[in-house]
């Protein structure tokens, strides 16, 4: 990073008013705007704190997954009269989505965001209590865990995911499952939809509305949240969110929140807030789901340039074909955690063998024989898979 900028970061922290924060689906902090309790929605900020170019250096403290904001003393982490008592959207696995956010005229930063759901049923549970404030400890657990659940871009067949033309190849930036604002000289944050000033609200100087599509992941859950978190160029801020949400499976829906297996067959009724209106489904669920996400976590040392994939002998991991191989994430990769990951949804049941390969430009390069082999859960629907490169 530049000394220059650097210090301008410093300066600016304390100087420059306004930022942003998720309008779709409709984020705590909206519902708080809407319900009058919060008066300047944008103002949730973990600051001051190393934004960029790591994406992930800085502690969220009490701001947790879901932003506090101490313009008005609320802490979105915890339930309020008005957000957090129930779902504001039902989606179902495996759907693509439109997702939105605002940003301020006067507090447009520039930089990177994401969308990441915790797979933590149990964890998620503490920030969906209204008799109970999660501590920083669980704050950054559940952080950790969003990390982990990142909505990557490229997940989104024929969707523009850029690098941040702020970030440099062999910065921590320089990734594209995160989503970029334009260039600090191109626009930045605004430029993404071009849309007109208070194209959406906010309270200092009005927003431009920032708009992208994610895919929802092979997970279930009646009560979840969507996160949201934006990485400023600019500042030493970042900007944290929450939606409460609910994910029914791709066959049909459930009144229980995530889990691991599905003992039985029935037909169950599942009631969801959205905004004002309440709908109510009744289907019935299946024994057990047709599917399984298999989770593939690799311990791999790479250099920039270099990506993982896994390839095996069913058409879900590319029969073998290593133009058709998997590519997995690197955005939980750190020096002593070299971790590359990624999910795939294969039958349930189904046995294979498979590998892990390493991509650089044109040049492939295999993991060592034997090849490996998994059998997936006949009745689950989440499995983890964990190995080191040989």
């Amino acid at each position: 990073m530049k000394i220059s900028h650097y210090f301008n970061t410093l300066a600016l922290a304390t100087l420059v008013s306004g930022h942003g924060y998720l309008t779709i689906p409709k984020s705590r902090t909206r519902l708080g705007s809407e319900a009058g309790i919060d008066t300047c929605p944008e103002c949730s900020i973990l600051e001051p704190v190393t934004a960029w170019p790591d994406l992930y250096a800085a502690k969220v403290g009490r701001s947790g997954p879901c932003g506090y904001n101490a313009r008005v003393s609320v802490d979105y982490n915890k339930p309020g009269s008005a957000w957090g008592n129930a779902p504001v959207a039902t989606y179902t696995a495996g759907d693509v989505i439109t997702v939105q956010w605002c940003v301020d005229n006067n507090g447009d930063h520039g930089g990177m965001f994401t969308y990441r759901i915790c797979q933590d049923q149990a964890l998620v549970d503490k920030f969906l209590d209204p008799n109970y404030t999660p501590t920083i400890a669980e704050k950054e657990a559940a952080e950790a865990c969003f990390e982990q659940g990142i909505l990557s871009c490229k997940d989104v067949s024929g969707q523009s995911c850029d690098y941040s033309p702020d970030c440099q190849q062999g910065q921590a930036c320089y990734r594209n499952d995160w989503f970029t604002c334009k260039g600090w000289g191109s626009g930045r944050c605004q430029a993404v939809d071009g849309a007109g000033l208070n194209s959406c609200y906010t309270s200092i100087a009005g927003g431009y509305t920032v708009t992208k599509k994610i895919k929802i992941p092979n997970y279930v859950s009646s009560h979840t949240l969507l996160s949201f978190k934006w990485n400023s160029f600019q500042t030493a801020q970042v900007y944290l969110h929450c939606a409460d949400i609910a994910i029914l499976p791709s066959g049909g829906t459930t009144t229980s929140r995530a889990s691991t297996t599905f003992s039985t067959s029935s037909t169950t009724s599942l009631t969801a807030c959205l905004g004002a209106e309440t709908v109510t489904k009744t289907v019935t669920a299946p024994a057990c789901p047709p599917s399984v996400a298999v989770t593939f976590k690799e311990l791999v040392t790479t250099v920039t340039g270099q990506d993982i994939y896994v390839v095996g002998s069913i058409p879900q991991l590319g029969s073998w074909n290593a133009a058709n191989a998997i590519l997995l994430s690197a955005s939980q990769y750190t020096s002593s955690n070299p971790l590359w990951f990624g999910t795939v949804n294969i039958p349930a049941g189904t046995s294979f063998t498979y590998k892990y390969i390493r991509k650089s430009g044109s040049t492939v390069t295999w993991e060592s024989d034997p090849n490996r082999s998994y059998s997936v859960p006949s009745c689950a629907s989440t499995a983890t898979v964990s190995d080191t490169w040989r």
